[in-house]
């Protein structure tokens, strides 16, 4: 079978291509797990300011982006414009896509296609509607969870909450609230839930670089509990798959707003549903009965879910649909 010829292209400064970058989700989808899959064929273009596609022609079928901004790709792709090869870009956050002129680039390169784990309703609250995009999960790369710590030998009487939050703080609050009058997309925004959550007595929370366990060790701290919270207030984030994939038992905010429903967790089967409501209540029911076979059951039934839809692997399948449908 004749494999499809992949170029991707990225900026060789992008900190997120490293493998000592604080977090490895990015670097094991592009540099391992596209390189695993048996219907690709994917050469490595870094480049900084700008990079000559010259060199592609009759070579590739796909070029592939790391994202449609110069933070993440080079800055220019001279001679783009006199290529006949299909560009398919990941994207990052979309809500500032008009902010940081993102939407230009649409044209400077080319782009086909998009793809990211944001649901489609969010990508085109911010990018125009004739933009093909599709939702593809990736961010769990296998192999870093597995041996993990039996779900019985973990902490049970703590919730685990991790990653960014806005301030606590009476400073915080007032910066928040400046942003936010400003039009801003404010922290609180962001994480509102997260942010309530960290607040009780019997969550523990860690920032997002306040630990030791950065690059591929997120797992392992992950794994130390046996309950997780999973929280974005816009649009579900790797945490939600990260969390489950690790066994946790995973308080998962998911609501009409967010749109979490399109990762396919169940209520009470392979997670717990919170949202501004309940989320004491949730975490209260856990807590007063930890021992209760239920939350293995669950927390086990969350991880096989994960490992068996959500994968970097999965995404690759996702994204060569995408690929063959450019190039038919």
């Amino acid at each position: 079978m004749k494999k499809i010829r992949v170029a991707f292209i990225y900026k060789s400064s992008n900190p997120y291509m490293s493998k000592k970058a604080w977090a490895t989700t990015y670097y094991h989808f592009f540099m391992d797990a596209l390189k695993r899959n048996d219907e690709l064929d994917v050469s490595y273009f870094p480049a900084e300011k700008s990079f000559d596609t010259s060199v592609l022609k009759n070579n590739f079928d796909i070029i592939l982006l790391w994202e449609n901004h110069p933070w993440g790709s080079p800055d220019e792709l001279i001679g783009i414009e006199n290529l006949n090869i299909p560009v398919i870009c990941r994207i990052n956050d979309a809500h500032d896509a008009k902010i940081k002129g993102k939407i230009e680039y649409h044209e400077k390169y080319k782009i086909d296609y998009y793809f990211g784990y944001l649901p489609e309703s969010f990508f085109y609250k911010y990018y125009p509607k004739n933009f093909k995009y599709k939702v593809i999960i990736y961010g769990v790369e296998s192999s870093l969870y597995q041996n993990l710590t039996p779900f019985s030998q973990r902490i049970k009487n703590k919730i685990l909450c991790s990653g960014a939050a806005a301030s606590t703080k009476l400073t915080g609050r007032l910066f928040e609230q400046i942003i936010r009058f400003r039009g801003e997309n404010s922290m609180l925004k962001h994480y509102k839930l997260r942010t309530m959550s960290i607040k009780l007595p019997y969550v523990d929370y860690t920032t997002t670089l306040n630990h030791k366990y950065v690059n591929d060790n997120y797992p392992k701290l992950l794994g130390q509990y046996q309950t997780s919270i999973a929280s974005h207030s816009l649009y579900p984030v790797i945490k939600y798959w990260e969390s489950t994939a690790s066994n946790c038992l995973t308080f998962m905010e998911i609501t009409e707003k967010n749109g979490a429903e399109i990762l396919g967790f169940k209520n009470n089967e392979t997670a717990i549903f919170i949202n501004e409501k309940n989320y004491k209540q949730k975490f209260e029911e856990y807590l007063t009965d930890p021992d209760n076979s239920k939350w293995e059951d669950i927390a086990n039934a969350g991880r096989e879910y994960t490992m068996q839809n959500l994968t970097n692997d999965n995404a690759v399948e996702s994204l060569v649909e995408i690929m063959k449908e450019l190039i038919k």
